[in-house]
């Protein structure tokens, strides 16, 4: 009888690690270990010429790769592909492509860019965690779990140094909510709740503070009262803040969300999700860049719950690593969301259980920040997953 069992999903070094116990020479553990890790990597927007060729270059390298009928016929404008196989395959594949016509050197890079960052995402360059824990601290009457809580400053900065005992590495300070069906204010309103706060914990603590804004006045005034970071939950759609943010040269999280707070979650409607907020992601990181604002200053996060049915979250949740291939750091934020109360069955003040859940699975595929209202109690979370991970 013989020992025969299905190996879990093996990063990198696991793979090689495996070929070295088993007594394999180095030259071969270097030859096999790319055989032995699988891609599945999707492309759009090709010239079905272009979809071709990429087609037979990889079937050429050992792999397979699929592309529509109407691909194969040169009867479409655009043209998907799937490209399936070993990291060794894609290797000698993104070789040949480099040396093909139709902007294939520029797919071959898109290729590479992807796989290099799919496992191993950019870490944060302000810290030296695996997954950043970020403190919520909304300044608002009317935020869906703690409006009412923390607007006024004492109160404000009180829980802003309780936060930051519990441990979080990042704080982000909202004076807007953005719950579904809410209400836009002002920018002075806005700067009125939330910069006291900013100007007072920022004296007094040494972990970033992120302001939470989509407004370039309101976010120019956070920086200069000791802002580190800005939170913009319409991905610089607005008006002047994508310049902004190039001037104030501070890191940017870009969120998804479709539609507008007030009536975002009436009848969200999609494509495919991943696809769509991969779109939206490309676009806005190419207008973040064209403005001067380096890659490795934007944070991308595909906005649970933002414009998003149950199966939205869901399908975000299940897929959410495919969007490291952007090499830019990811956020999610689940906290005690809505779409756990449809699973749950429970009001917001008990889904503690079901938002741990969540940042489990986050930190198992390195997600590098969780905005969280629940800190000590995801930290606990975190450090288990990196402890089982790093085993």
């Amino acid at each position: 009888m013989f020992e025969t069992r299905i190996l879990s999903d093996l990063d990198k070094k696991e793979r090689w690690d495996l070929l070295e116990d088993m007594g394999c020479e180095r030259r071969g553990v270097e030859i096999m270990a790319p055989k032995s890790e699988h891609k599945l990597i999707y492309a759009r927007g090709l010239d079905p010429k272009a979809a071709n060729i990429v087609k037979q270059e990889f079937l050429s390298s050992g792999g397979e790769a699929a592309v529509s009928w109407e691909a194969l016929n040169i009867s479409e404008d655009k043209s998907e592909i799937v490209m399936m196989g070993t990291l060794s395959q894609f290797n000698r594949t993104i070789k040949k492509l480099r040396e093909q016509p139709f902007n294939l050197d520029i797919l071959a890079q898109e290729i590479e860019y992807a796989i290099e960052n799919f496992d191993t995402p950019p870490k944060l360059f302000w810290s030296d965690k695996n997954t950043d824990i970020m403190g919520v601290l909304n300044v608002t009457p009317d935020s869906f779990h703690d409006g009412g809580r923390f607007d006024i400053k004492e109160k404000a900065v009180e829980r802003g140094l309780e936060i930051v005992d519990l441990g979080a590495d990042i704080i982000d300070i909202g004076g807007e909510s953005t719950r579904p069906g809410s209400e836009r204010i002002t920018q002075k309103e806005e700067k009125k709740r939330v910069i006291p706060v900013i100007e007072e914990l920022s004296s007094m603590i040494d972990i970033p503070i992120c302001v939470d804004t989509y407004k370039p006045e309101v976010a120019g005034s956070a920086v200069e009262a000791g802002a580190d970071i800005v939170n913009d939950v319409f991905g610089l759609r607005f008006e002047g803040m994508p310049e902004k943010i190039a001037e104030l040269d501070v890191p940017i999280i870009m969120m998804h969300m479709q539609g507008k707070p007030k009536t975002m979650q009436e009848n969200p409607i999609y494509d495919d999700v991943i696809t769509d907020i991969s779109s939206f992601f490309l676009d806005r990181i190419r207008i973040a860049e064209d403005v001067g604002i380096d890659r490795d200053k934007i944070i991308l996060d595909p906005g649970i719950g933002f414009g998003k049915k149950l199966h939205h979250n869901l399908e975000i949740l299940k897929r959410m690593e495919e969007f490291n291939s952007f090499g830019c750091p990811l956020l999610i934020g689940a906290s005690r969301k809505s779409f756990l109360g449809e699973i749950l069955k429970k009001p917001s003040e008990d889904r503690l259980y079901g938002s741990l859940a969540v940042a489990s699975l986050a930190a198992e595929k390195n997600i590098r920040i969780l905005r969280v209202h629940d800190v000590e109690e995801t930290i606990d979370v975190v450090k288990t997953v990196e402890a089982i991970k790093s085993n």
